[in-house]
């Protein structure tokens, strides 16, 4: 990483990326950790998802945000910093019916700029798993699928 400002207008290399109908704009990148703003509307959601090598966060700046860890419900709202262990099972969901805005990072980066580079505006979620699976996110199966056998 060199020393620079990322003006909050702007992401990095000029990044922003639609993933599933949130905004997501760059503001680190270095190989070990990644930095994004993220705009989630009323009622989006990110379907429960396990990052094997990395661990997350997310402080939230306005909204109110759910987090699902398996079936833990935990509620987060400005202010408050969520923190999602490498390997565990965690969807993010806004369910407030208003616009959310948090700042997410990762350590270590990983692949996961990359995926958001091949995920913008990929709008078929079995899509959406099979790339993410490339980058090491691995989605779970909605909790009504049958079982692979």
């Amino acid at each position: 990483m060199k020393n620079a400002v990322t003006k909050a207008n702007r992401g990095l290399n000029d990044h922003s990326w639609n993933v599933v109908g949130q905004t997501y704009v760059p503001k680190l990148y270095s190989e070990e950790t990644f930095v994004w703003h993220a705009a989630l509307p009323a009622d989006s959601f990110v379907p429960p998802h396990i990052h094997p090598h990395q661990d997350e966060w997310i402080y939230v700046l306005e909204g109110d945000l759910e987090i699902e860890f398996g079936p833990e419900l935990h509620k987060a709202g400005p202010g408050d910093t969520i923190k999602m262990p490498r390997g565990e099972a965690h969807g993010i969901f806004n369910r407030s019916g208003k616009p959310a805005n948090c700042i997410f990072g990762v350590a270590p980066s990983r692949k996961l700029y990359e995926l958001f580079i091949e995920l913008d505006g990929v709008t078929d979620p079995a899509e959406l798993v099979r790339i993410s699976a490339l980058y090491e996110v691995d989605f779970l199966p909605p909790p009504d699928a049958p079982e692979q056998g």
